[in-house]
């Protein structure tokens, strides 16, 4: 393995990145972790802010390549490692719906849980980037209805990036764990990948408790 094939992937356990890890794990890539500690400020700091002035995480490098913001890390993962059949071919009918899904959990989903965890007025539909939360869970809900998968019988990144978004929204109850949301969520985060990285993320955030 060429060390220009190696994915850095800028991690905090417990955190956005744990969706980054575990589909790497899925795709199975090639991968080390540059570890940083939120508690501390580690992201705030001059050398994370070099890599991504948001200071925040996921981001990834691989070879020269920097990619930040979620969703494109995980469109940029699954397609340089294709071979892991985890993204639709430019050619298949499923890769507009397959984008459309990724990048409606960054411009609509994701908005509209954290305007409800911080109890805000989105604003006028007009002014709102994603209209009104009802009707992105409207949309999300009907996807899902679908089945077994966002895109029906196959698993693919955006399964990743929505299992694990779905699990956490589930959980500090800003999203209704509703029986399809609950069914969908099981049926990803028991996969082989989640477990692993989820061990692995608890055996991160004890080591950084054991050092704050």
């Amino acid at each position: 393995m060429a060390a220009s094939d190696m994915i850095t992937l800028f991690h905090a356990p417990n955190s956005r990145s744990t969706g980054a890890m575990t589909l790497l794990e899925e795709l199975g890539a090639p991968y080390q972790l540059h570890v940083l500690n939120l508690q501390a400020g580690e992201q705030r700091q001059p050398a994370y802010l070099a890599v991504n002035p948001m200071g925040k995480v996921p981001a990834i490098r691989h070879g020269d390549v920097l990619v930040t913001e979620q969703a494109a890390i995980y469109i940029y993962l699954a397609d340089a490692f294709a071979q892991a059949g985890l993204a639709p071919a430019l050619n298949d009918p499923r890769r507009g719906p397959y984008l459309r899904w990724m990048v409606f959990y960054a411009a609509c989903f994701e908005p509209a849980m954290v305007d409800k965890a911080m109890k805000r007025d989105p604003g006028a539909p007009m002014m709102s980037p994603y209209g009104d939360y009802d009707t992105v869970v409207s949309a999300l809900t009907a996807q899902l209805e679908a089945g077994p998968y966002m895109l029906g019988q196959d698993f693919f990144a955006l399964d990743v990036l929505w299992g694990t978004a779905l699990q956490w929204m589930t959980t500090f109850e800003l999203l209704p764990a509703t029986p399809v949301v609950s069914a969908y969520v099981e049926r990803v985060t028991t996969r082989p990948a989640f477990i692993r990285v989820r061990e692995k993320d608890a055996a991160l955030a004890g080591q950084q408790k054991k050092t704050s």
